[in-house]
């Protein structure tokens, strides 16, 4: 998942800067969206818009056993992510990581592989803020490399 919007209006560091109005509805309603999803790890790039967008999922019914900062995820690039996923443990079978662009496109577009697909090529276009790709992944963490997952789903939930 991309963050939700974030605000401009602001004198706040990139890292500080929180979502706007319309991030926070947007989130909110891909929090109703996604409402009784429990996920094993929430993983969330150290910017405060990453967390105030997994709080408004939250607040709508979306719940992790396992919620992590990693500062891995931010000004990260594909391979870097890849990495950090390679260290999820087995028991984390449903993973949220809402991250920034350009990687969250990019990674999603490299675990999917050259599919033909409309949702491959909607992603290529745009992955707007709070916009959520769907990818699964049969084998362990370890084995997840570009071209390993399927992409099954994207939405741009809006408020």
């Amino acid at each position: 998942m991309r963050h939700a919007k974030s605000s401009w209006k602001t004198n706040d560091t990139d890292l500080d800067r929180p979502l706007s109005g319309r991030g926070t509805r947007d989130a909110v309603v891909a929090g109703q969206r996604l409402a009784g999803t429990r996920f094993d790890v929430v993983l969330l790039s150290p910017a405060a818009r990453t967390s105030q967008t997994w709080d408004c999922l939250a607040m709508a019914g979306v719940h992790a056993d396992d919620v992590r900062v990693t500062d891995d995820l931010y000004h990260a690039w594909t391979p870097q992510v890849i990495a950090v996923l390679n260290e999820l443990p087995a028991s984390a079978h449903k993973v949220l990581l809402i991250g920034h662009e350009p990687t969250a496109s990019d990674l999603v577009l490299t675990l999917a592989g050259e599919d033909a697909s409309p949702v491959r090529a909607r992603i290529a276009t745009k992955f707007p803020t709070c916009g959520v790709a769907v990818l699964t992944h049969d084998a362990a963490w370890e084995a997840l490399a570009p071209g390993t997952a399927d992409l099954v789903a994207f939405e741009v939930p809006r408020g």
